[in-house]
């Protein structure tokens, strides 16, 4: 048990950062609000999707490691 503890903790984290990113990142493009400040709309948005979505899979993958 002590050693699949560093890998929920992890999973948990990276989890909840692309979730909450990529709802963010959802928010601002529905509200048609810039994602990042002095970036291409388009770039930002695809760069935040992308990073939100590996996070989302890194965590899956901490979590597959149980």
């Amino acid at each position: 048990m002590t050693e699949s503890g560093p890998a929920i903790f992890t999973g948990v984290v990276f989890a909840l950062f692309g979730g909450c990113l990529l709802a963010w990142t959802a928010v601002r493009l529905r509200q048609r609000q810039p994602v990042a400040h002095g970036v291409n709309p388009v770039a930002s948005a695809t760069l935040a999707t992308l990073v939100a979505v590996i996070a989302l899979a890194l965590g899956a993958w901490c979590f597959s490691r149980l």
